[in-house]
């Protein structure tokens, strides 16, 4: 063992140490010193400048001189909910990255909205603030196909009647109820839930109606008012709309002049009186109406004579139509199915199998898309369509009572779907649910 030294005086190797005068240990090495507990040091400060701070990896975060955190990430941190701050409103467009549950404040009106569908370009925003009004996407098709009216020959006459049934599943149609009175040659439009139909020829008091009425799709039961069109050209009128709008284009009144350009619109969700919205390109009935949330579409009709004319308007601006290209087929009395990006044009007068179609978005002619069962025109008169299959029911000659369907995005020829409750031709048709 080596010696040691006691004198309490010298701090080195071999020496005793002892506490001083307060009884405390002086300043030795302590590099060696292990398992000491952080909750025994009781008093005392570290030195600044022996901490690593920053923002940084494996850094201390230290609060400012206000008491706040620094900028630092938190990625990684859950359970923190957040909210989007914009001075507008969110649009079915704007896909959240928090999915549903995502919460936006507009900042210019204090409207705060949730997140409760986050399907990408169709989002449903619920308004959860002081106001009113959700956003979510606009639609004119569904699940539930209707047919409205129409002609059933000299025995059968004019018709109420309002036939529905199931678009997905084949099958013949089923009763809804009756129209206000009985018409033939209506148009009709959707706004998903709500059904509306524009005006006809009835045989009671004779003549070219300018009346307005609907019906809520789910909810079989009898057509209602809803206000009148700015004309009476009601005869072979067609009507489309983009879920929220609805416009009646063209048609013809048994008082002069006869065949109109006029266009109207009206709001789906507000019973009242069409308003002016334009002029047609050219005075027209039994045009095709085809329709996205942007653009309204219609394909043929007549003027003088049967025209191949397709043309277009933007559904949420009033203004006239405007070129668009032209049917494969001039003709008349042409029935059409549309989904946002498709629509397609089926049979017409002179009678004809030809369907063709369009892309709604792009101007140019209509391309062959396949054949209906036979050929026929004046078919129900509207957008009888889901997102995914399009219907085109009766028809002429014959008053048949046939329904048949396509795939609005596959070309090819139509298919047998099912029968209306009775056969008739140029009844109104419309989709919802």
């Amino acid at each position: 063992m080596a010696d040691i030294t006691i004198d309490g005086t010298t701090i080195g190797a071999n020496r005793f140490l002892f506490l001083d005068s307060t009884g405390k240990i002086p300043a030795v090495d302590g590099s060696q010193v292990t398992a000491i507990a952080a909750g025994n040091i009781a008093t005392g400060t570290i030195p600044i400048a022996r901490i690593d701070t920053g923002s940084t990896a494996n850094k201390i975060v230290v609060l400012d001189g206000s008491g706040r955190l620094p900028a630092v990430s938190g990625a990684l941190l859950t359970g923190v909910s957040s909210s989007t701050k914009s001075a507008s409103d969110p649009t079915i467009s704007t896909n959240p990255s928090g999915g549903v549950g995502t919460e936006w404040h507009n900042t210019t009106t204090g409207e705060a909205y949730i997140c409760t569908d986050a399907t990408a370009g169709a989002n449903v925003w619920t308004n959860i603030g002081a106001g009113s009004g959700d956003v979510l996407p606009l639609t004119w098709m569904g699940g539930r196909g209707l047919c409205l009216g129409g002609y059933n020959g000299p025995a059968g006459g004019y018709k109420d009647i309002i036939d529905y049934w199931t678009i997905a599943t084949t099958g013949n149609a089923i009763d809804f109820g009756n129209l206000t009175s009985n018409k033939i040659e209506v148009s009709a439009c959707s706004g998903g839930t709500r059904g509306v139909l524009t005006g006809g020829y009835k045989n009671s008091p004779s003549g070219t109606t300018n009346e307005i009425e609907y019906i809520t799709i789910a909810t079989p039961g009898n057509a209602v008012d809803f206000g009148d069109m700015t004309t009476d050209a009601g005869s072979g009128n067609s009507s489309l709309s983009n879920g929220g709008r609805g416009i009646r284009g063209g048609g013809y009144a048994s008082s002069s002049p006869g065949n109109t350009n006029t266009l109207d619109y009206f709001t789906i969700a507000t019973p009242g009186n069409a308003i002016d919205f334009g002029d047609m390109t050219t005075i027209k009935e039994g045009a095709g109406p085809m329709s996205g949330t942007t653009r309204g579409v219609w394909g043929g009709g007549k003027s003088t004579t049967e025209i191949n004319i397709i043309e277009y308007v933007t559904i949420a601006t009033p203004g006239n139509g405007t070129d668009f290209g032209d049917l494969t087929e001039t003709r008349r009395g042409c029935n059409a199915a549309a989904n946002e990006t498709r629509g397609v044009c089926a049979g017409g007068y002179p009678y004809t199998v030809t369907m063709d179609y369009i892309t709604i978005a792009t101007t140019g002619n209509a391309i062959d898309f396949g054949d209906i069962l036979a050929s026929r025109g004046f078919m129900t008169n509207g957008n009888v369509n889901s997102t995914t299959r399009g219907c085109f029911a009766g028809g002429h000659p014959s008053e048949v009572n046939i329904i048949q369907y396509i795939t609005i995005a596959t070309t090819g020829n139509a298919i047998d779907f099912g029968d209306l409750t009775v056969g008739r031709y140029t009844p109104a048709g419309t989709a919802g649910d």
